[in-house]
This record gives C-alpha cells, sequence and structure tokens, in this order.
C-alpha cells in the first residue's frame, strides 16, 4: 500500500474530493495508506481498516461528532450500490403516504438522495444544510436519513436511541458490476482514468473499494441485526425484487406506520411500488437531466443504469466468477447469509 506523502500531492482531478477537505482532513489522510479507486482517484484506509474518498472521511468524523440521532428517526443503511436509491425512494413513499396524493409525490420531481440526505457526507453539516432543516414536512413525525457508514464506526446516538435502521445488502457479484459501472461514469464525468474491470476486481478482491471491505461492511450490519432484530431490519436486494408489496408492507410494520385495511383494499402498497420502481423513477425529467451538489457531484442519471438481478452474467468471466465465489464462500462462510447468484 501506499502512503501520501504531503496533502499537496493529491490530484486536481480529484475535484469533489477535494470540495470539503478541512486542514484536519487533508493532515490525517497525509499519514494513511492509499490505494486507487475504480474511478482513478484514491481511497484512504480509516477506522477500523475500511477504506474512504477524503471526502467521507470528513463526513463520518463530522456524523460521529455531531449527529444526535431522536427516536422518531429512520436511518437506511446500504453498501455502495446496493438499492440505496430504491430504498431510500420506497421509505419516503411509506413513512410520506399521507401528506401527498402520489400524483403530487416529490419524489416525482427531486432525486431521493435530495429527500433522504447522506450524515455521511460534509455536505450535511455545510452552512444552510443543517440537517435538521431538510426536513421536507413540518408535521411529519419522522425524519430520514442514509449513510454507508460501516457498523463498528455509525455515531453512537444511532445506536443508543430508539431509532429504526433499514439495512439493505445485494448479491455482491451484480454490487461489483453496479459499483464498477458508476465509477466509470464518474471518470468519464471528471475526466480521471477509471480501473479496468479485472484491475477492479483485485481490488475488491483484498477488500479495496468505498467503504470496503464490502463483506466486513454487510457482516457487520448482519450480526447487530440477528441481535437486535427489533431495531434493524436487513434486507436483500434480491428479496425485495421478487415481492416488492410483501417487503413494502413488512418495512411499513417495522418503522411503525403499518398500512390499514382500508389501505390495502386501496391498492396504496401498489401504488408505492408503481411509483418507487425502477423503471418509473429512471424515466422522471429530474433523474435524466439533475444533478446532486456539490459541484463535480454526481449526476441523478447516474443512479440508474440497469437495477436488475443477475447483470452480472453480462460482465464476469469464468475466472472472474470464480474469483468471487471462492471470495463469497471464503468471507461469509460460518455468518448464516447467504446470497442467490442464480
Amino acid at each position: 500500500m501506499e502512503k501520501l506523502a504531503t496533502g499537496s500531492q493529491q490530484k486536481a482531478s480529484n475535484g469533489v474530493q477535494d470540495y470539503y477537505l478541512t486542514d484536519e482532513v487533508r493532515q490525517l489522510i497525509s499519514t494513511l495508506p492509499r490505494e486507487k479507486d475504480f474511478d482513478g482517484t484514491y481511497l484512504y484506509q480509516y477506522q477500523e481498516g475500511f477504506w474512504y474518498r477524503p471526502t467521507y472521511i470528513v463526513g463520518i468524523l463530522s456524523a460521529q461528532r455531531h449527529f444526535q440521532a431522536r427516536d422518531d428517526d429512520i436511518i437506511l443503511i446500504t453498501y455502495p450500490k446496493s438499492g440505496t436509491t430504491w430504498l431510500k425512494a420506497l421509505t419516503y413513499a411509506i413513512v410520506h403516504r399521507s401528506h401527498y396524493a402520489f400524483e403530487h409525490s416529490p419524489l416525482l420531481t427531486a432525486n431521493p438522495h435530495e429527500l433522504v440526505p447522506f450524515i455521511d457526507h460534509p455536505a450535511y453539516y455545510s452552512e444552510n444544510h443543517c440537517p435538521r432543516n431538510l426536513e421536507h414536512l413540518p408535521n411529519s413525525t419522522h425524519s430520514i436519513f442514509g449513510t454507508h457508514i460501516p457498523y463498528p464506526s455509525i455515531p453512537r446516538s444511532i445506536m443508543n436511541s430508539n431509532c429504526r435502521i433499514v439495512y439493505m445488502c445485494r448479491n455482491p457479484l451484480d454490487q461489483f458490476i453496479s459499483y464498477w459501472h458508476f465509477m466509470v461514469k464518474i471518470a468519464q464525468d471528471r475526466e480521471t482514468e477509471p480501473l479496468s474491470l479485472e484491475e477492479a476486481l483485485e481490488r475488491v478482491s483484498h477488500g479495496i473499494q468505498g467503504f470496503g471491505p464490502s463483506w466486513e461492511h454487510v457482516l457487520g450490519y448482519w450480526r447487530a441485526s440477528l441481535e437486535n432484530p427489533n431495531k434493524i431490519l436487513f434486507l436483500k436486494y434480491e428479496d425485495v425484487m421478487e415481492d416488492t408489496l410483501f417487503y413494502v408492507k413488512k418495512m411499513a410494520e417495522f418503522l411503525g406506520c403499518p398500512f390499514s385495511s382500508v389501505e390495502e383494499n386501496q391498492g396504496v402498497i401498489e401504488e408505492i411500488s408503481k411509483l418507487c420502481s425502477f423503471e418509473n423513477m429512471k424515466d422522471l425529467e429530474v433523474n435524466k437531466t439533475g444533478r446532486l451538489v456539490p459541484p463535480g457531484a454526481p449526476k441523478n442519471s447516474f443512479f440508474f443504469r440497469e437495477g436488475k438481478v443477475g447483470d452480472w452474467t453480462n460482465y464476469l468471466t469464468s475466472p472472474m466468477l470464480e474469483c468471487l465465489k471462492n471470495l463469497m464462500e471464503e468471507k461469509f462462510s460460518g455468518s448464516g447469509l447467504t446470497f442467490r447468484i442464480t
């Protein structure tokens, strides 16, 4: 692993990575091991051996120091490219269903990441982006937040409060392919040199990926959900795709806002599923043309590529598949957590 000699050696092409960097973090990352991410910029190994982009080190430190969870908060946690955007949309629609008619839902005109902010991004703590000022419904009893922070680094206020956590993971094969495509788009947008699929696989096999190792991220929340199932609802992307109506109902019950028999008879669960479907969300104008903040942040369209289960079959060669299957068997063996790969 490389050591970064000085913060000034970072390339200007890091763009948004430098946007929120503080002197504290610049000094910190100058002491940390670094490796290239899929988009050709750098990740740094920080707390508990996880890998982060500099921006997210700022965000994680801010979250640990300043985020104060309330008992009625909802925290959505995912490993990157594991259904994050979809989970945010579904949860927002479930929780706020009584405030808007579906044809007037904010999800039709705003990207889910605007409606459900990340607490691990420094924009959340910067001026005019105070999290409690991002509540879009003043009369709502719930505030919904997202994060990719691994379990060992999650703000203690989240675990010490009565807030609910929904964690979604994804088949590691599809997650890998989705993450690679996403980072290639970012590289093209920022004019950096992305890694090839083969190079990316080599990184992943050593746990080097944003917020990775991926298996440590997933297993942290899996074990926590077994210990405290009333606080953490653990979902698999493939299961929710297969029976969305069942899991929308399950999520509503877990979050303390179950559907009434009247709502069920009126088809509200089906309406939420339709509103938040990949096809519907991808076709919205805001998700075809918009861009998140700050300058240089991903385009909204980057979050909507395929959304399919089994897309890995279009990209992984037999040797690559064997490598990932062996890795999954080694890392998840004995945990009780399994994934369907067919």
